[in-house]
């Protein structure tokens, strides 16, 4: 083989060894988004800065107990995030780690759309107060974390069962996380917008104050009239018609999916290509 062969043979070697890198570390950071171990990545970030600065003057003392925690900082890790490693095990054996179909995600995200506006519109002639919230790209676990824990397959029949008057989970908000219910009776922060009209309650002061503070796309039923109003990026939209609803958690949450989906089978191809 010629010289100059040898040398493109590496060197498509190497491109193809820092994409996989890249895309396992990318996979690895989606699974834990939203979750404690962002705050772990941070403290990890934090040591190695105090390890750099310990060696560039010299601090033994302060170089040898980094060195220590990092030793066996490794093991308590494993120890800690049991759990998650388990999770990321799991779908790599059952192949979901590395992809998923844009079929599949449009269709999860045309059934969740579904699901939210058919239990609105219920809702919504029957007068009864829901908060619902949907998590996007900033994750939400703090906000999960203040409720109960449900973890189910979301469902129209859910949703209504969740909100009905006095039952233990109809006071706070739910959240939807990744196609599923992750939980409901959470508290979420109140706005402390000057500019709120002083009719709204405080239904419509959390959504707005979660809107805020995250990416996430929340949906409000008054119980008093019985209107529909949905909240992001700060912004109050109120009193929607069934169809403006619609409309708009369908390109909210389908629209999305597609954008994803189109992203996903263009990576699909490339990689096809280039293999």
């Amino acid at each position: 083989m010629p010289f100059g062969d040898i040398n493109l043979f590496r060197y498509l070697a190497s491109i193809v060894d820092i994409a996989i890198i890249w895309y396992v570390v990318y996979k690895l950071i989606m699974l834990i988004k939203g979750t404690k171990a962002v705050q772990l990545l941070k403290g990890i970030f934090v040591i190695l800065l105090v390890k750099l600065f310990s060696d560039f003057l010299g601090l033994r003392t302060l170089s040898w107990l980094v060195d220590n925690i990092i030793t066996w900082g490794f093991l308590a890790i494993i120890i800690i995030f049991q759990p998650e490693l388990r999770r990321a095990l799991e779908q790599l054996g059952r192949g979901r780690f590395f992809s998923r179909t844009g079929g599949q995600e449009e269709e999860e995200g045309e059934r969740t759309a579904s699901a939210i506006i058919k239990a609105t519109d219920y809702m919504a002639k029957r007068r009864i107060g829901a908060l619902i919230s949907i998590e996007r790209e900033t994750g939400m676990s703090d906000y999960i974390e203040t409720g109960i824990r449900v973890d189910g397959k979301i469902s129209s029949e859910l949703l209504i069962n969740i909100f009905i008057p006095n039952t233990p989970l109809h006071d706070g908000a739910v959240i939807l996380q990744k196609n599923n219910v992750a939980a409901a009776a959470c508290y979420l922060p109140l706005s402390e917008s000057p500019f709120i009209s002083k009719e709204l309650g405080t239904r419509h002061r959390a959504a707005l104050g979660i809107s805020e503070v995250t990416d996430s796309i929340t949906i409000i039923v008054s119980e008093e009239t019985g209107s529909i109003s949905l909240t992001k990026n700060g912004e109050l939209y109120r009193d929607l018609s069934r169809e403006t609803f619609k409309d708009m958690i369908t390109t909210e949450i389908v629209g999305k999916e597609k954008e994803k989906a189109s992203s996903s089978t263009l990576w699909n191809w490339r990689m096809k290509k280039n293999g």
